[in-house]
């Protein structure tokens, strides 16, 4: 089991750790602040005791990173993990982001089904089974995501089971979702924020969320 830090703070970019496992490549630490790819939100990008992170794979309850080949790591010795700060917190932003419009979709059109979903630093995307455009949904939804924005609601993070590790977000007055991902204090810090309509095939409608600042 690795110890998770970026749920207690998703703002921490430094850690001082130890290395438990080493197999090879693949590299296992006590603690960690590294995020990897889950639910959609692509992993960090950083360093382990000086060696970048060529891969993050959640693997249950742990979490396994690919280093080179010939690093030196061993199990016991103390390492110091970096992440990319600055990409972090645009993962954050854009995670909540398109899960708020997620939820907006889900409020104003009732059984609509997600089908994938993708956030990396520079914008997220959510799709849905449609076999009707969702563009005449632009509207009311930037409307809706700007006036929660422009309120900064707390972003309640919370496991809603322990043991496994499930995890929820909740803002009181919108919505409550499982989600293991990182997110910011509060919906003021996402931001105004783009939607953009792609029809990727039939019965497939996505949408793209991109920051504007």
């Amino acid at each position: 089991m690795t110890h998770k830090l970026f749920w207690n703070d998703p703002y921490q970019t430094t850690l001082e750790t130890e290395v438990t496992h080493v197999a090879g490549a693949e590299v296992e630490v006590r603690e960690t602040i590294f995020f990897a790819f889950s639910g959609g939100q692509e992993s960090d990008s950083g360093s382990i005791g000086g060696y970048p992170v060529l891969e993050a794979q959640k693997q249950g309850v742990r979490i396994v990173y690919t280093l080179p080949a010939e690093h030196h790591l061993t199990p016991g010795m103390p390492v110091q993990i970096r992440i990319d700060g600055a990409r972090r917190y645009r993962l954050m932003r854009l995670h909540f982001a398109a899960e708020m419009v997620l939820q907006l979709v889900y409020q104003l059109k009732p059984g609509i089904l997600r089908i994938g979903a993708h956030i990396s630093a520079d914008k997220a995307r959510v799709d849905f089974a449609s076999d009707t455009s969702l563009a005449p949904l632009f509207a009311p939804i930037e409307a809706q995501a700007l006036a929660l924005i422009n309120s900064d609601l707390p972003i309640h993070t919370e496991f809603s089971d322990v043991a496994a590790e499930r995890r929820f977000w909740r803002v009181d007055g919108f919505a409550q979702m499982a989600c293991g991902g990182t997110h910011p204090r509060s919906t003021g810090e996402i931001g105004p924020l783009a939607l953009k309509r792609k029809n990727t095939g039939k019965g497939k409608e996505r949408i793209e969320v991109m920051l504007l600042t």
